[in-house]
C-alpha cells in the first residue's frame, strides 16, 4: 500500500516532456523537391536502398551546398533510358536551398546511388563522384562556377555495376585523393525472381528477393592520378578479400593512429570489412581479428550505416554500425589494438532492435560536450505494416543523447513522426553554431532537421577547416585535438560517412562549459604536427598549414 503522505505530496500531473532538438523544416528548405526509387511496392531490391546526397560548399561561399543523388525506375533503366539527374542546390545561408543555375546541371545516369565529395585535382574546388546502377561517374567542379562530367577520361571501370557508398581519401600519402568504391550485388532481373512468386518470403510475407541467395560483387580502389584520372589498383593494392560482401557504407579512419588512413565497410548480410592501411598504399582486412565483423555473438549482422568519433574518450576511434530490424545497432568502442562491442552496456543495444537503420551521426548535437548519436530509420519491405512483423514500414528518426557518462537514452529526433528515411549526412547549415541534418527518403521529399537545441553558457562550440599545403586542400586524413582543462576531443578530418552519403570536410566540436581552449593540436596528412594555442570559440575558424621550418 502507498503511504498516504506519498499521494499527497505526489505531483498531479507528469513533468512536461521537452520538444525534440529537431524540427523537420524540408517543406520551407527544399520546397518541392523529392526523389524516386523505383515502385511504391518494392518488387525489386533495386529499388529500396534508396539515393545519396553530399553537403558541402561547392560555390565557395562559406555556407555547405546540397547535392541530391536521384534514381530511377526499373523499367526505365532496362529500356536503356535516364534515370533522374543528380541536382545541386545552394545554401542562401539560412538553412535553406535555392537550385542552381544551369552552368550547375549535371546530365543524368542509369539509376543513381550514393556519391563521395573531395579535391581530386587540386585545384581547391569540391569535386564528385557519384555511384550508380550502372557505371561510375565523376563530375569535375570548374572554378566554383559550375560542374563538368569527366567520366570518360576518368580511367574507371566502364562495367555497369551496383555502386553503393564511395570514400575519397589519400591512402598512399602521395598528395592525392584516392577512391573507393563500395559494390553491392549483381542486379539482373533476367535472373532475380520478382517479389510475389512465392520464392522469396519475410515473416509468412511476400517480399522481394535479397541480399541473400544473390551474388555480391567486389569493391574497388583506385589510385588517383592528380588530375581528375584514376588508376584501378584493386588487386595491386591487396583489397579484395577471401569472399565479396554485399557492400553499403564506408567510413574512412586512422583506427589504429599510426597517421595513414584506413577504410571500414558495411556489407549487408555478410561480415564487415575493416581495411588496414599497411602505409603504402596497399591494404589488409582486419576485420575479424579486430573485433568489427561480427556482433559479440560471433553473428554476422546486415549493416547499413557507419559513423566514428571518441565515444569513450580514450583519444581513440570508435565505430557505430545500424542494422537491420531484430538486430541491435553496434557500439564498437576501441581497446588495445582493436575493438570490443558495447552496444548493451552503453544503452544503444535493446532500443534499437525494432529499427532498420541507414545513415547515423555521431556528434555533439546539444553541444554539452560530450557526442550525441543521430539515425534516421525505415524498413526495406512495405509488408512490414502488416500484423505479426514486429515492426513498421516507416519509423521514428532517433536520437540517442549522451548522459556525461558515455550512456545514452534515446528519443525522437523530431515531432516529424515516422517516415521511411535511409542517407543522411550533417552539417551547420544556417550557421548558428549546431550541427543540422538532411535525409533523403527511400522516395518522396528531401527532409531537413534544424537543430533547435537551447543554449546556455554551458553551449560552447568550435568549427574548424583545414588548409593543406599540398594537393589534397581539404586535408582529408587530418586529426584534431581539442583541449580545454582536463577535457580533450579528438575529431579526423572526412568527408565520407554515414549511408551512400558525403558530409563537409570540418572538425566541428560542441565544447560544452568550455569558453576557451587551452590548445588546439592538428596532425597534418603529411605527418606534420602545429599547435594553436588560446583558441577562441563560439566562431568558425580556418587554419592554413604551416611551412616545413
Amino acid at each position: 500500500m502507498i503511504p498516504l503522505l506519498l499521494l499527497l505530496q505526489a505531483p498531479s500531473s507528469t513533468p512536461a516532456v521537452p520538444p525534440p532538438l529537431f524540427t523537420e523544416i524540408g517543406a520551407r528548405a527544399l520546397p518541392g523537391v523529392v526523389t524516386l526509387c523505383g515502385s511504391p511496392q518494392k518488387d525489386w531490391i533495386l529499388e529500396v536502398n534508396g539515393g545519396g546526397l553530399a553537403l558541402g560548399d561547392f560555390d565557395r561561399d562559406g555556407d555547405p551546398d546540397l547535392v541530391v543523388v536521384d534514381g530511377s525506375t526499373v523499367e526505365r533503366a532496362e529500356k536503356g533510358d535516364p534515370g533522374q539527374p543528380p541536382r545541386l542546390f545552394l545554401n542562401r545561408g539560412d538553412g535553406t536551398f535555392a537550385p542552381a543555375g544551369e552552368s550547375w546541371k549535371i546530365p543524368p545516369g542509369r539509376f543513381g546511388m550514393g556519391c563521395a565529395a573531395g579535391d581530386l585535382d587540386g585545384d581547391g574546388d569540391l569535386d564528385l563522384v557519384i555511384t550508380e546502377w550502372g557505371r561510375t561517374r565523376v563530375v569535375r567542379n570548374e572554378n566554383a562556377q559550375g560542374f563538368r562530367e569527366v567520366t570518360a577520361e576518368a580511367g574507371l571501370s566502364s562495367a555497369v555495376e551496383w555502386g553503393t557508398s564511395a570514400a575519397l581519401f589519400d591512402a598512399d600519402r602521395d598528395g592525392w585523393l584516392d577512391l573507393a568504391i563500395v559494390n553491392y550485388l549483381d542486379f539482373d532481373t533476367q535472373k532475380i525472381t520478382k517479389r510475389g512468386a512465392g520464392s522469396c518470403r519475410w515473416k509468412g510475407y511476400d517480399v522481394m528477393c535479397g541480399p541473400e541467395g544473390l551474388v555480391p560483387e567486389y569493391d574497388r580502389l583506385y589510385r588517383g592520378l592528380g588530375d581528375g584520372r584514376f588508376e584501378e589498383i584493386t588487386r595491386k593494392a591487396g583489397f579484395v578479400p577471401p569472399a565479396a560482401g554485399f557492400g553499403l557504407g564506408a567510413l574512412t579512419l586512422d583506427y589504429d593512429l599510426d597517421g595513414d588512413t584506413d577504410l571500414y565497410v558495411a556489407n549487408d548480410s555478410t561480415p564487415n570489412f575493416l581495411w588496414e592501411n599497411q602505409g603504402d598504399g596497399t591494404f589488409r582486412e582486419v576485420g575479424f581479428a579486430r573485433g568489427v565483423s561480427h556482433d559479440a555473438n560471433g553473428k554476422e549482422q546486415a549493416s547499413m550505416g557507419l559513423a566514428s568519433a571518441d565515444v569513450n574518450d580514450d583519444g581513440r576511434p570508435d565505430i557505430f554500425v545500424t542494422n537491420f530490424s531484430g538486430e541491435n545497432n553496434v557500439l564498437y568502442a576501441s581497446k588495445g589494438a582493436g575493438f570490443r562491442e558495447r552496444s548493451s552496456p552503453a544503452g544503444l543495444g535493446g532500443p534499437s532492435i525494432p529499427f532498420l537503420g541507414w545513415g547515423t551521426q555521431v556528434a555533439d548535437f546539444d553541444l554539452d560536450g560530450d557526442l550525441d548519436i543521430a539515425i534516421v530509420n525505415g524498413h526495406v519491405y512495405p509488408e512490414a505494416d502488416q500484423p505479426g512483423t514486429d515492426t513498421r514500414y516507416a519509423q521514428e528518426a532517433q536520437l540517442y543523447r549522451n548522459d556525461g557518462t558515455g550512456r545514452f537514452r534515446v528519443e525522437p529526433l523530431s515531432s516529424a513522426g515516422p517516415l521511411v528515411l535511409r542517407a543522411s549526412a550533417a552539417a551547420d547549415l544556417d550557421a548558428d553554431g549546431d550541427l543540422d541534418i538532411v535525409a533523403l527518403g527511400v522516395e518522396g521529399p528531401v527532409r531537413v532537421f534544424r537543430n533547435d537545441a537551447p543554449r546556455g553558457p554551458a553551449s560552447h562550440w568550435l568549427r574548424v577547416r583545414l588548409r593543406s599545403a599540398g594537393h589534397n586542400r581539404d586535408a582529408l586524413g587530418a586529426t584534431l585535438v581539442a583541449i580545454a582543462g582536463e577535457k580533450r576531443w579528438s575529431a579526423e578530418i572526412r568527408t565520407s560517412g554515414g549511408y551512400q552519403a558525403a558530409c563537409p570536410a570540418e572538425a566541428h566540436f560542441g565544447l560544452g562549459a568550455a569558453a576557451k581552449l587551452a590548445e588546439l593540436r592538428v596532425r597534418w596528412p603529411g605527418g606534420a604536427e602545429q599547435v594553436l594555442k588560446d583558441v577562441a570559440v563560439d566562431r568558425v575558424i580556418t587554419v592554413d598549414e604551416e611551412p616545413p621550418k
